[in-house]
C-alpha cells in the first residue's frame, strides 16, 4: 500500500514536471513564433523548432529557453485562488454535481470566464516575460509579474506605447479562449476516460498480473485522458491563441528573438484595433497558416509528454512486478 501511494505520487509529480518545467522551452518558442508577424519561417514542424531552440541556446544560453517560468506558476496560482474566492462568496459552482442542469453549467462557465478576466493583466505580464528576448532584458524579480499586472490595471508602471489595447478590448477574447479551452478539454477527458474504463473492464487480467494491472488501471487512464484533453484543446484553439497573444503583446514595447535566425532581436509594432481586425490582418498578410506559426512546438511538447508517460509506465510496471 505504501509503495502504491509512493508510486501514485511519483507518477503525478512526473506529469507535473513535464507539463510545467520540461516542456517550458516549447511554450517559450511557441509564443515567440505566434507574436512574430515578421517571421518568414512559420515553424510548422518539430524539426525547425528543435533547430531554432538549439540556435537560441547556443547564442544566449539555456536560461533563454526557461524564461518566464516563475511567472507562469504565479498566474496559475492567481487563477486557482481567484476561482476559489469567487465560488466561496457567490452562488457560482466550482464543481458540477452529477445531477447538473443548464443553470449550473451556465454558472460554472461564468465562474471560469470571470476567473480568466481577473487573471488577465497578470497573464499579459507573464506572456511578456516568456517572449521578451534575454539579450535586452534585465533580471526580472519573481513578483514582477504581479507588480506589472497591477500596474497594467491602474495605468502605472512600465511605459507603454499608444498602441496598447485597453483591458476591456482584451476581455472578450481572453474569456472566450479560457472557457472554450476548459469546455473542450473537459469533454475530451470524460470521453477518453469512458473509453479506457470500458476497454479495461473487457480485458480481464490474469491472476499473476492482477495486482500490477489494477495499479496501472488506477493511475494511467487519468493521465492519458488529461494528456488527450490538453492536446485536443491546444490544437483546436491554436489560431485563437495566436490572435489572443498578439493582442496582449501589442503596445508593450516588447523585443523578441528573431525566430528565423536564432539570433538578433525584433520589435513588436503591430497596430491591430481589436480581435476582428487582428484575424483579418493575419489572414490577409500571412495567410491561413499564419495562425499556426510555431505549431511545431506543440508537437515537440506533447511528444515529450508521451515519452515521459511511457517511461513512467515502464518503471512503475517493473517496480510493481519486482515487489510482487
Amino acid at each position: 500500500e505504501q509503495l502504491n501511494r509512493f508510486a501514485g505520487f511519483g507518477i503525478g509529480l512526473a506529469s507535473l514536471f513535464t507539463e510545467n518545467v520540461l516542456a517550458h522551452p516549447c511554450i517559450v518558442l511557441r509564443r515567440q513564433c505566434q507574436v512574430n508577424y515578421h517571421a518568414r519561417n512559420y515553424h510548422l514542424t518539430p524539426f525547425t523548432i528543435v533547430n531554432i531552440m538549439y540556435s537560441i541556446n547556443k547564442t544566449q544560453g539555456p536560461r533563454a529557453l526557461w524564461k518566464g517560468m516563475g511567472s507562469t506558476f504565479i498566474v496559475q496560482g492567481i487563477t486557482l485562488g481567484t476561482e476559489g474566492i469567487i465560488s466561496e462568496f457567490t452562488p457560482l459552482p466550482r464543481e458540477l454535481s452529477h445531477k447538473w442542469n443548464l443553470k449550473q453549467i451556465g454558472g460554472h462557465l461564468l465562474l471560469k470566464g470571470l476567473t480568466h478576466v481577473i487573471a488577465m493583466p497578470f497573464y499579459s505580464a507573464s506572456l511578456i516575460e516568456t517572449v521578451q528576448s534575454e539579450i535586452i532584458r534585465d533580471n526580472p524579480g519573481i513578483l514582477d509579474c504581479v507588480k506589472e499586472g497591477i500596474g497594467r490595471v491602474v495605468g502605472m508602471g512600465v511605459p507603454h506605447s499608444k498602441r496598447l489595447l485597453p483591458l476591456m478590448v482584451l476581455t472578450f477574447p481572453t474569456a472566450l479562449h479560457g472557457v472554450l479551452h476548459y469546455v473542450i478539454s473537459s469533454i475530451v477527458q470524460k470521453l477518453v476516460l469512458f473509453v479506457l474504463k470500458r476497454d479495461n473492464s473487457h480485458n480481464l487480467p490474469t491472476e499473476s498480473s492482477t495486482s500490477v494491472q489494477s495499479m496501472l488501471d488506477a493511475y494511467f487512464p487519468e493521465l492519458i485522458a488529461s494528456f488527450a484533453a490538453s492536446l485536443c484543446a491546444d490544437v483546436m484553439l491554436y489560431p485563437l491563441e495566436t490572435v489572443l497573444h498578439r493582442l496582449h503583446i501589442q503596445g508593450t514595447r516588447t523585443i523578441i528573438d528573431n525566430t528565423d535566425l536564432g539570433y538578433e532581436v525584433l520589435p513588436i509594432n503591430t497596430q491591430y484595433e481589436g480581435m476582428r481586425d487582428c484575424i483579418n490582418t493575419i489572414k490577409r498578410e500571412e495567410g491561413m497558416l499564419g495562425f499556426y506559426k510555431g505549431f511545431g512546438a506543440v508537437v515537440v511538447q506533447y511528444t515529450l509528454h508521451v515519452a515521459v508517460l511511457q517511461l513512467t509506465k515502464i518503471i512503475y510496471s517493473t517496480l510493481l512486478q519486482n515487489v510482487s
